[in-house]
C-alpha cells in the first residue's frame, strides 16, 4: 500500500510539472498575441518607422516566437526574469516589494477565514438539520452566488462612502500604526474573507458529515457519546485529511480574487503590477507576474491531491 502512496504522488507531482511546462508555453504566447505593438507604444504615435524597426531589434522583438519563448524559459530556470520594457529595470526587483504586499493580504486573510471558516462548516455539521445549519448554508450559498467586484464594490459604498469609516483605496504607504493596519486592510481582507470562508465551510461540513456517517461514529452514538464528542473525539481526527485538502482548495481561489481586490481598492500587490503592464504592453513583467499566479495555483491544487491520496484510508 504504501508503495501505492508512493506512485500516486510522484505521478501527481509529474502532472503538476507537466502542467506547469504547458501553462508557461500558453501565458507566452497569449500575452504575445495582445492587441498593440511594444516599440510603438514605448516610443510614441508620433514616432517614425525606423525608430520602431530599430527599437525592436534591440529588444528582439523581431525573433520567431518560438525563440523567444525559449530564451524566456532559459531566463526563469536561471532565476533571470528579464527587463520591464516600460522602465528599463529587472522584473525582479519590480516585483519584490510588491510581492511582499501581496503575501501580506493573502496571509492575513487565510489567517481569519481558515478558523473562521473551520468553525463555522464543523458547528454546522455538529448541528446539522437545525436553524442553524441552514442559515449557515443558505449564507454560504448566498455569498458564493456574488462575485468578489460586487462584495468589493459593496464594501467602499457602504464603509468608504456612506459611513466613511474606511479609505477607498489601501495605500499601504500610510500605514504609520496598528490602527492605520486595520483600516487600510479592512476592507480587502473582508472581501477576500467572504470568497475563501464560503467555498472553505461548504467543504468542510461536506468533510465531517461524510464522517459522521460511518458505522463507527453511530456505534459511538449509540453508547451515549453527546454531539460534540462525537464530533471532537470521533469524527473530526478522522476527517483531518478531507478537511485540510477542502482548505489547499479554498485558499487557491484565493488568488483569483487578489487580482480583483487589488485592482479595485488600487492595492500595491503582484496583480496591481500585472494589470498595470497589460496597458503598457510589458510582456516580461506580464508573463512573470502570471506565472506567480499559476505557479501558486498549482502549488494549492497539488498539494490538495496529495493531501488527498496521503489520507485515503483505503490506499494506507
Amino acid at each position: 500500500m504504501r508503495g501505492q502512496v508512493s506512485s500516486l504522488v510522484v505521478r501527481r507531482l509529474l502532472i503538476a510539472l507537466i502542467t506547469l511546462v504547458i501553462v508557461s508555453f500558453a501565458v507566452f504566447f497569449a500575452t504575445a498575441l495582445l492587441p498593440g505593438d511594444t516599440a510603438t507604444i514605448l516610443l510614441g504615435q508620433s514616432a517614425t518607422p525606423e525608430a520602431v524597426e530599430g527599437l525592436r531589434k534591440a529588444m528582439h522583438l523581431d525573433d520567431p516566437a518560438i525563440i523567444r519563448f525559449l530564451r524566456w524559459i532559459a531566463g526563469l530556470f536561471q532565476g533571470d526574469f528579464g527587463k520591464s520594457y516600460a522602465n528599463n529595470a529587472p522584473v525582479a526587483t519590480l516585483i519584490s516589494g510588491r510581492f511582499v504586499n501581496t503575501m501580506k493580504l493573502a496571509g492575513l486573510t487565510a489567517a481569519i477565514a481558515v478558523p473562521l471558516a473551520l468553525t463555522l462548516g464543523i458547528t454546522a455539521a455538529m448541528w446539522r438539520g437545525t436553524l442553524y445549519d441552514r442559515i449557515v448554508t443558505v449564507g454560504t450559498i448566498g455569498i458564493i452566488s456574488v462575485p468578489e467586484f460586487m462584495i468589493a464594490t459593496l464594501a467602499v459604498l457602504l464603509f468608504a462612502v456612506y459611513l466613511k469609516w474606511l479609505p477607498a483605496l489601501s495605500l499601504t504607504n500610510e500605514v504609520k500604526s496598528f490602527h492605520d493596519l486595520v483600516r487600510i486592510y479592512a476592507m480587502p481582507v473582508m472581501t477576500l474573507t467572504f470568497g475563501v470562508s464560503a467555498q472553505m465551510i461548504r467543504m468542510t461540513r461536506a468533510a465531517v458529515v461524510e464522517t459522521l456517517n460511518t458505522p463507527y461514529v453511530e456505534m459511538a452514538l449509540l453508547k451515549g457519546a453527546s454531539r460534540p464528542r462525537l464530533v471532537l473525539r470521533h469524527a473530526l481526527p478522522n476527517a483531518l485529511g478531507p478537511i485540510v485538502n477542502a482548505v489547499a482548495l479554498s485558499l487557491s481561489y484565493l488568488l483569483g480574487g487578489v487580482i480583483i481586490v487589488e485592482t479595485i481598492f488600487n492595492y500595491p500587490g503582484v496583480a496591481k503590477l500585472m494589470v498595470d503592464a497589460v496597458s503598457t504592453r510589458d510582456l516580461p513583467l506580464i508573463q512573470t507576474c502570471a506565472m506567480i499566479f499559476c505557479l501558486g495555483y498549482l502549488a494549492l491544487i497539488t498539494a490538495a491531491d496529495i493531501i488527498a491520496v496521503v489520507s485515503n484510508p483505503r490506499l494506507r
